[in-house]
């Protein structure tokens, strides 16, 4: 657990943490010893990877070694993390150093592992670096006390251009009308459904089941227009988790809503722990569970190990299936499907898997077993070429935009059979 100061201003907050890590230092001082740090550069990820569920994941996979007393955690302004620890401890932090990167792996700063490894993260020996870090950590805290400038005419105009681009920030009182919006308007027109199929080598698509999901980008030009909906973490989430309710109000009504075969959709682990979820629970039948998977993200299970493991027990028993969603190939490797318990994982196809060559494809063969064949579905398919590799190592299931047109066109070949059938008939 990080060290917080009980100040309200969310810049003191920021500017004290700083401070704290300088005093820690300094108390260090004639007891250096066998101590080394860490500090995990949060900020030189993209932003929709800098939101505070993210940082709460990151932190929390620290508190183990915190509570053993074996170090202490600091939140730096900037978003990054610095930890400085015992050096018997070192193995155990850089295995939590690979589990953070394994949170934000599907960041563009992994797409290159030698600039990943410099620029994500930085090491250092307190007890022979440690004049270095004193000087360091005491700019980064002088930084702070000058950092609220008064804004000139240059200042607007570029906040001012950034708002043209990029949207009105979203604040609790916008917030607080989309969420009172959310609640009285039908969101039938903006939900999208996309099917997880099997595909047979002849291409021929075998629908599992449906996805269904309301488009962010619909619901803002829809509800919200001129609103960049994720420039602020916190509400963003708490906008998600509104979404999650309307949703499950949605399938809970199915006298406006139909719904057929079996479906699947995104919802946060704290709505699977809402009396909202309770509700929607008790009113549904036992069959009607076992045709719904529960997709979460990778960043809101790790977020909260210890609650997703709650409600995923919860939710299995009464027959829902989990599904693990937003997985790379790199966080693949990183996890063990049957061991967290899930029922299927979501990996995202990237063209450049073609590129890793025979040994990439030997990896995910072997990645693919483990997790099991019918276990993994593999997303974004928007050529053949996606769902071609797909079949080469092992997957079986399949999602996105080619698979829709597969679908389309297998609907129209039986159209055309069933004419074909009543012309020979003479009914047509």
């Amino acid at each position: 657990m990080a060290l917080r100061s009980s100040s309200s201003s969310t810049h003191m907050h920021r500017r004290t943490q700083e401070q704290l890590l300088l005093e820690y230092l300094r108390r260090l001082e004639n007891r250096r010893e066998g101590r080394k740090a860490v500090r995990i550069n949060i900020s030189s990820l993209m932003p929709a990877n800098r939101r505070e569920h993210h940082i709460r994941a990151a932190t929390n996979s620290f508190e183990g070694l915190v509570s053993e007393l074996m170090g202490q955690l600091f939140e730096l302004k900037n978003m990054d993390i610095f930890f400085i620890y015992k050096s018997e401890a070192h193995t155990r932090v850089e295995d939590t150093v690979q589990k953070v990167k394994f949170l934000f792996s599907d960041d563009p700063l992994f797409d290159e592992k030698d600039r990943s490894e410099a620029e994500f993260v930085t090491w250092y020996d307190v007890e022979t670096g440690y004049d270095d870090l004193i000087k360091m950590v005491r700019e980064m805290s002088d930084e702070g006390r000058t950092e609220k400038r008064p804004a000139t005419r240059s200042n607007v105009r570029a906040a001012l251009k950034a708002r043209q681009e990029h949207g009105e920030p979203l604040s609790p009182e916008i917030l607080g009308r989309a969420v009172k919006a959310l609640q009285r308007t039908d969101l039938t027109s903006l939900v999208r459904r996309q099917f997880v199929c099997g595909v047979s080598r002849k291409l021929v698509p075998e629908p599992m089941f449906s996805e269904l999901f309301i488009s962010i980008m619909d619901l803002r030009e829809t509800m919200m227009p001129g609103i960049n909906l994720t420039s602020n973490r916190w509400l963003f989430q708490y906008l998600t988790e509104s979404l999650d309710k309307r949703v499950l109000s949605l399938l809970s009504k199915t006298d406006r809503f139909s719904i057929t075969g079996d479906i699947s959709f995104n919802v946060n682990v704290t709505t699977l722990m809402s009396p909202e979820f309770m509700a929607f629970d008790d009113g549904i039948s036992a069959a009607r569970r076992g045709s719904m998977v529960l997709e979460l993200q990778k960043i809101d299970i790790f977020a909260d190990l210890g609650a997703f493991l709650f409600v995923r027990e919860f939710c299995q028993e009464k027959g829902y299936r989990i599904c693990l969603d937003g997985l790379t190939y790199q966080n693949m490797s990183m996890i063990n499907r049957a061991r967290l318990g899930v029922d299927y994982v979501k990996v995202m196809w990237n063209p450049e898997l073609v590129d890793g060559g025979s040994e990439m494809k030997k990896k995910l063969r072997d990645l693919v077993k483990d997790a099991g064949r019918t276990h993994v579905i593999l997303a974004r398919c928007d050529n053949r070429e996606a769902v071609d590799f797909g079949r080469s190592v092992g997957i079986s299931l399949f999602q996105g935009h080619f698979i829709e047109h597969l679908i389309a066109e297998d609907e129209r070949r039986r159209q055309l059979l069933k004419l074909k059938h009543r012309i020979e008939r003479g009914t047509a």
